[in-house]
C-alpha cells in the first residue's frame, strides 16, 4: 500500500477536526493510527474510506487520487471494507444476510453467489452455526467477526478498521484481534485506529500519531512508540501506560 495526504483539512462547524494533515508512506501493509480521544484518527480513517470529504487537501493510495465527488466515491467505496468500532449490522438482517445484501445490491452477485461467499466465510470465523441469527443474539466478539466478515466478503484491496474492540470486553478484545492478526499475516493491506498500543507495535509497520488535528509523528513502532521524538508524543505514552 501506498498512502499519501497532502494538506488535508476537516471541520465540522467551528471544530477543526483535521488541519493541514500530511503523511508519504510507501510498501506499506499495516498502518496504526494512535493518539488521544479527539485527535481526528476517526475522522482521516473515514476520510479513506471516502465516508467524509475532506474541506481541502488530496489523498490518494496506490497512486491513484481519490476523488471526492459521490461518483467516484462510490465506485472507492467498493474497493474498501470498514469495520467500525459500533459494529454498524442491520439489526433487523441475520448475519448471513448482513453479509449477502451488500454483495447482492452493491457488488451484484446473484442471490446463490452472495449466499455462497456468505457461508463460506461465515464457516471460516466459527460462526456457520449462528448465521441465522439477528445481531441481537450474538455476543459482542461475534457482532465484531460478523462484521469483519462482511467487510472481507467483498474482496477489498484495503482494509479499515476504527477501534474495532473499544466496545467489547477484554476476552473478547483478543479473539477480535488475533482475527485481524490473521488476516495480516494473509499479507492484506489494513489501516486501524486503535488505542491497543501493544497490539500497534506487533502488527503495524507504520504507526502515526495525531493529535489536535495533526500528525505529530509518524514511523515504525520501534521508533515512535519506544523513542517518540516529540513531547505530545512522550506524554501521550506515558499517560497510556499508566493504565
Amino acid at each position: 500500500m501506498r498512502l499519501r495526504a497532502t494538506n488535508l483539512c476537516k471541520s465540522f462547524g467551528r471544530q477543526v477536526v483535521l488541519k493541514d494533515v500530511r503523511l508519504d508512506l510507501d510498501q506499506v501493509h499495516t498502518l496504526a493510527f494512535i493518539g488521544p480521544s479527539g485527535g481526528g484518527k476517526s475522522t482521516l480513517l473515514r476520510i479513506i474510506a471516502g465516508l467524509e470529504n475532506p474541506d481541502k487537501g488530496t489523498l490518494s493510495l496506490d497512486d491513484r487520487e481519490i476523488v471526492f465527488n459521490e461518483k467516484a466515491l462510490m465506485a472507492h467505496r467498493r474497493t474498501v471494507g470498514t469495520v467500525f468500532q459500533a459494529f454498524n449490522l442491520f439489526p433487523h438482517l441475520t448475519a448471513l444476510q448482513n453479509i449477502t445484501l451488500p454483495l447482492e445490491k452493491v457488488h451484484h452477485h446473484s442471490p446463490v453467489e452472495a449466499r455462497q461467499v456468505a457461508e463460506t466465510i461465515l464457516e471460516r470465523f466459527g460462526l456457520s452455526e449462528h448465521g441465522h441469527k439477528t445481531p441481537a443474539q450474538l455476543s459482542g466478539g461475534q457482532r465484531q467477526r460478523v462484521a469483519i466478515a462482511r467487510a472481507i466478503s467483498i474482496k477489498p484491496k484495503l482494509l479499515l478498521f476504527d477501534e474495532p474492540t473499544s466496545a467489547l470486553d477484554p476476552e473478547m478484545t483478543a479473539e477480535v484481534l488475533e482475527v485481524i492478526e490473521e488476516l495480516r499475516a494473509e499479507g492484506r493491506d489494513l489501516v486501524l485506529v486503535t488505542h491497543q498500543m501493544g497490539f500497534a507495535h506487533r502488527v503495524a509497520d507504520q504507526i502515526a500519531l495525531l493529535s489536535c488535528g495533526q500528525i505529530i509523528e509518524w514511523g515504525p513502532p520501534k521508533q515512535v512508540l519506544d523513542h517518540p521524538q516529540s513531547e505530545t508524543a512522550r506524554q501521550f505514552l506515558a499517560k497510556i501506560l499508566k493504565y
